[in-house]
């Protein structure tokens, strides 16, 4: 078996980032703060921002729907960086020893294209992937079929006549490594740096 090509996710593989940081703060309560990012700011949500709608736009959205909690919905963007604690180092490892084997690397993310440039500024390991595909800037998200046909292509474009088959894709979300795989690529489900490296090996990664 030959892989040519990986492709990470990046949050939750690479970065640590996670609403709880923020609103453990905001909503002491466990109970109430567990509600209200079910049922306010939920990720549903999140994803229309991540999807391409404008960070202006999904704030008025959710504000007219919940009046009530104005300053708790400004407080996710004005705030978004306080929910990023750093890169997951067992993660980032993974990333440098794939670049020491001359394996080449790509980038698929569901993140907003207005809070991206954040973490582009801010983690180094990012700058490691030949081509990032960005969910808000291309307005289309995992785990629909067409941002993975995205992907696909910008690998082509350095990669000639690479094939499914020769594409690993690693998500901590288990609906978009199943995506990958119902696309004929090895989607690797990320629950932590071991098992996943374990997965890399057994497709006879350098790793």
């Amino acid at each position: 078996m030959t892989i040519k090509a990986v492709v990470f996710d990046f949050g939750g593989v690479l970065i640590d980032w996670n609403r709880e940081y923020l609103y453990k703060h905001l909503i002491p309560d466990d109970t109430e703060r567990r509600w209200f990012l079910d049922n306010v700011c939920k990720m549903e949500w999140v994803v229309q921002q991540e999807g391409g709608q404008s960070i202006k736009e999904g704030t008025a959205e959710l504000i007219a729907l919940h009046p009530g909690h104005e300053a708790l919905i400004r407080a996710f963007y004005e705030r978004w960086h306080e929910m990023v604690a750093g890169v997951l180092e067992e993660g980032v490892a993974l990333v440098d020893r794939l670049e020491a084997a001359g394996v080449p690397l790509f980038g698929l993310t569901n993140w907003s294209a207005e809070t991206f440039p954040y973490a582009w500024d801010r983690f180094d390991v990012l700058r490691k992937f030949r081509e990032i595909v960005v969910s808000g800037r291309v307005g289309l998200v995992k785990p629909d079929p067409q941002i993975f046909a995205l992907m696909r292509a910008e690998i082509e474009k350095q990669l000639p006549g690479i094939q499914p088959h020769e594409l690993v894709f690693i998500d901590d979300n288990l609906a978009n490594a199943q995506a990958a795989t119902a696309l004929g690529w090895h989607g690797v489900h990320h629950t932590g740096a071991i098992g996943t490296e374990a997965k890399l090996r057994a497709l006879d990664l350098p790793i």
